[in-house]
Order: structure tokens, then C-alpha cells, then sequence
């Protein structure tokens, strides 16, 4: 099937089962999804030498990049067939530094979608639920 003849979440499901290539920029941040359903996406995320700060901490640019890919993809999750998103607004709280070399998970959920816009809100936990950062986010919906 042609990615542009699938839903959201036929082409995110598509790629988390390696039929269809990821996103680029899961070279850059290692992002890799593991489940993937209508409104909420689950990744699982690691930092390491490539992501670190001028002082040799994982830059905030990581968990960035991470909270809006999850934020995205859960409104992605819910659009249908040839509709497109575009973030307009993401609000994101450190709670406390990105380890390195550690797996982490990243969740997004969605919140509420209009026929104009989305809302969705994501975060970055350890194994044990310890919050690193969390996002709320704004999309607007590309009909």
C-alpha cells in the first residue's frame, strides 16, 4: 500500500514492524517505537556520546527532539488517510538530566483533537516510572 493512502496509524504501525523505512531522524536520536496505537505511541529511547552538551551532559535537545516525535505520533496515530499535522507549539519541563547510555521510554498520548488542531502531552521514564521530562504539545491538523 502507498504510505500516502494509509492512515496514521497503518503507516506508524508499517514502520514499527520494519515494513516501511523510519523517519531519518531516528539516526540522530535513536528512536525506536514499540507499540503504536490509535492516540497513544510508546518508544523506547536511549542517549550516548552523540547527544551530549559542551560540559559532557546529554543536551536538552535530546528530550527535545524525543517529546516532540511522541507528541506527533499520537495525533499521527488518530489522522486519517492523506491529513497531515505540523507542530505549533511544544511545551517541555526537565524534571532532571537524560542519563547516558541508558534506555529510557518515551509515551505520548493524545489529549483532544478539533478539526483544526490537537493537543497532546508526552513523557520520558525510566524502568522504575522516574519522570525525566514531559511535553505538552500543539498541532495543528493539515487537511
Amino acid at each position: 500500500m502507498n504510505p500516502k493512502e494509509m492512515t496514521g496509524l497503518q503507516l506508524l504501525q508499517a514502520m514499527a514492524a520494519g515494513h516501511i523505512p523510519p523517519a531519518s531522524i531516528s539516526q540522530t536520536i535513536p528512536m525506536k517505537p514499540t507499540v503504536i496505537e490509535s492516540g497513544q505511541v510508546t518508544f523506547e529511547v536511549q542517549a550516548d556520546q552523540r547527544h551530549l552538551n559542551p560540559l559532557g551532559g546529554v543536551h536538552g535537545g535530546f528530550a527535545a527532539t524525543v517529546l516532540d516525535t511522541v507528541t506527533g505520533c499520537a495525533v499521527h496515530s488518530a489522522l486519517e488517510a492523506g491529513i497531515g499535522y505540523g507542530t505549533i507549539d511544544l511545551n517541555i519541563k526537565m524534571c532532571r538530566p537524560v542519563p547516558q547510555n541508558q534506555p529510557l521510554t518515551a509515551i505520548g498520548k493524545l489529549i483532544n483533537m478539533s478539526k483544526n488542531l490537537a493537543i497532546s502531552e508526552g513523557k520520558i521514564v525510566d524502568e522504575d516510572g522516574k519522570l525525566y521530562a514531559h511535553a505538552t504539545a500543539t498541532c495543528m491538523i493539515l487537511r
